[in-house]
């Protein structure tokens, strides 16, 4: 055989052994606490045949190979935070069963804690799971475009500018906008919305989405560090390695807590020799069960994979955690306030009322109004453009002359006849007021706005536009006026508009005409007032106001500014999904409640029953572990919907 092939061969067998050694690494800790099970069966069976020696051979075996993990962890955070731990309180009871004797049950303490351990590990790698997931969805490779010229290149090299080319069935490589074709994206990755989405010409287009059916032509919008896949993976990172109040509490009562554990656990050795007259064995034998049953091993286990499990069910669902303490503040909240435009409503006004005059044909004045709104950029004219367009189709005529009058309106000449668009004053305000029996008061009064369409010298027509109401944000704010809590509009829109807009959405309150700084006045009102107090928003004007609120929540498609403020954010722009997030943080203090209030229960029980010399160490190593991996197990109820 040749060098070249002994090298290929030998390349081969590494990268197959490195692919088995990555495959088992995540369940080193469980086999190695199986494979000392095993030992201790094995231990077991030699000691009732008689061979003594042997049997503690193969336990102190079974000591080394169950117990390392956690003896490295407890040896390694002793030394660097400089106080003693669980784990290390484990290790003493193990050492000190098997100088009395007790080397099975020393053993069985080392296995169901070394189970217990590797339960952790688990719940730890399953909230991790999530980001792993999405890691593995965002692309290594694009095709990128230059005049005309496809090629493969890493997405890193990619650029701001660059047009990529992403056929049926590939991933989105990188943030974008699409400049040429059609197609569906599944953006589920994104929002946690299973519905394909249908994308067309100057729509954006996210790393980490599916292209479904149509070959596009995609702008490079964000350098690849900066896409939203890449934020989403940094929040959930984040979230995930901050701690919530609850887990701070437990680690500082935690340090005291072996402290005196262990100084009674000192005292337990000779105190009961020489006042109750036990003797020595038995003295020792109960001062090492304490060792055992007073661990706050279930205790330290109720909070951590609760709150993990919770941040990764909403990652799942498209609810990012900025960090436990934020989804465990949800749960005590007792207000909303949310901004309008863009978070209750669409953010884009659309038309909601036309009416003409009498004779004159509703589709003849939207045709002539949106052929010469076509030629404004302004956002009700592109409103009427876009209602004309699914009303009467694509084409438009040609005016044979446009005027835009500043601050007032548009002046055009289509066939000899002079068309005026905009408000009342530019149009006649007398004619205006009357047209319609007073029909432009009427819409006014319900927040609309109102464009004054004159022909000639007639008053045609007047058009209602208004920001309209999202059909999802009804059953939102119904969902959380249900479950206690008071829900209050706070937008710069006049008091109509404001007013007609709250009872659409059915609001408990609204605050009109509010500008940027007033939103914090107003919310810091709303704190003195109800206490915990969560703002909801998705523009730049929202960051002071979400960075007030006991909780900001984003709009996931709203400005980078406010994602970077808020402490929740919304992946689409869902309202009901805060409704869900409420729940999900009562779940998951609901479950640390049980945890903790179980733990510290078994906790008393068995230390008064070892008092009472009731209970021996096996049962009361399997009590106290069997406890631990109870409430680990009651924590991953959160991974589920």
């Amino acid at each position: 055989m040749g060098t070249e092939a002994k090298a290929i061969m030998e390349n081969t067998i590494l990268a197959e052994n490195e692919s088995i050694f990555d495959k088992v690494k995540p369940h080193a800790e469980l086999i190695a606490a199986l494979f000392s099970g095993v030992l201790i069966g094995a231990g077991w069976l030699l000691d009732k045949n008689g061979l003594a020696t042997a049997s503690i051979a193969i336990y102190i075996l079974a000591f080394i190979i169950g117990g390392f993990a956690k003896a490295k962890e407890g040896i390694e955070e002793t030394i660097a935070n400089k106080e003693l731990n669980v784990e290390m309180l484990m290790v003493f009871a193990a050492i000190g069963s098997g100088i009395i004797g007790y080397w099975t049950e020393g053993a069985i303490l080392i296995f169901i804690f070394a189970i217990s351990g590797a339960m952790e590990t688990y719940t730890m790698n399953k909230s991790h799971k999530e980001i792993s997931a999405l890691m593995d969805l965002q692309p290594e490779e694009a095709l990128r475009v230059t005049n005309g010229v496809e090629k493969k290149v890493h997405v890193s090299e990619l650029a701001v500018g660059d047009l990529i080319l992403v056929k049926p069935g590939e991933r989105v490589p990188s943030d974008g906008k699409i400049l040429k074709g059609h197609t569906t994206i599944d953006e589920a990755a994104i929002t946690g919305e299973s519905l394909p989405v249908s994308k067309d010409r100057d729509d954006v287009v996210y790393a980490g989405t599916v292209n479904l059916n149509g070959s596009i032509t995609v702008e490079i919008t964000k350098p690849n560090s900066e896409t939203l896949f890449q934020k989403i993976i940094l929040l959930v990172q984040s979230a995930q390695s901050e701690k919530s109040p609850s887990q701070l509490f437990i680690e500082r009562f935690e340090g005291t807590y072996v402290k005196v554990v262990l100084a009674v656990v000192v005292l337990m050795m000779f105190v009961p020799h020489f006042l109750l007259g036990w003797s020595w064995t038995e003295t020792f034998y109960r001062a090492m069960i304490l060792l055992v049953v007073a661990s706050p091993c279930a205790l330290v286990a109720s909070i951590m994979p609760a709150t993990l499990s919770a941040i990764s069910n909403g990652a799942k669902h498209g609810i990012l955690f900025k960090g436990g303490v934020h989804l465990e503040n949800l749960s005590h909240l007792k207000a909303i306030a949310f901004d309008k435009t863009g978070t209750l409503t669409k953010g884009k006004p659309e038309v909601t009322d036309i009416i003409v005059a009498d004779g004159i044909s509703t589709n003849d004045i939207l045709l002539h109004v949106a052929a010469i709104e076509s030629h404004s950029t302004h956002p009700l004219a592109n409103a009427i453009v876009n209602y004309a367009k699914k009303t009467l189709g694509e084409s438009f005529i040609t005016p044979e002359s446009i005027e835009d009058v500043a601050g007032w309106g548009v002046k055009a000449r289509i066939a000899d006849v002079e068309w005026k668009i905009g408000k009342a004053k530019f149009v006649g305000i007398e004619a205006a007021e009357h047209f319609a029996d007073g029909a432009a008061a009427r819409m006014a009064s319900e927040g609309k706005t109102v464009v004054f369409v004159k022909r000639n010298d007639l008053v045609a027509a007047i058009i209602g536009l208004q920001d309209v109401v999202r059909k999802e944000t009804k059953q939102a704010i119904d969902d959380l006026k249900k479950q206690g809590i008071y829900t209050i509009m706070l937008t710069g829109d006049s008091q109509n508009t404001g007013k007609a807009i709250a009872k659409e959405a059915h609001l408990d309150d609204y605050i009109a005409e509010c500008l940027p700084e007033n939103k914090v006045e107003h919310l810091k009102e709303i704190k003195e007032k109800y206490g915990s107090v969560a703002m909801v928003g998705d523009g730049i004007n929202d960051a002071p106001a979400l960075a007030t609120a006991n909780v900001g929540i984003a709009m996931g498609e709203g400005s980078d500014v406010a994602l970077e403020t808020a402490d929740v954010v919304l992946m689409k722009n869902d309202l009901p999904r805060i409704s869900e997030a409420i729940h999900l943080s009562k779940r998951m203090n609901k479950i640390i409640k049980q945890n903790v209030i179980f733990s510290i229960t078994v906790i008393m029980f068995l230390i008064a029953s070892n008092f009472l010399q009731f209970v021996d160490l096996p049962f009361g190593v399997i009590a106290h572990e069997g406890s631990t991996i109870l409430v680990i197990l009651n924590s991953l109820r959160l991974l589920k919907s």
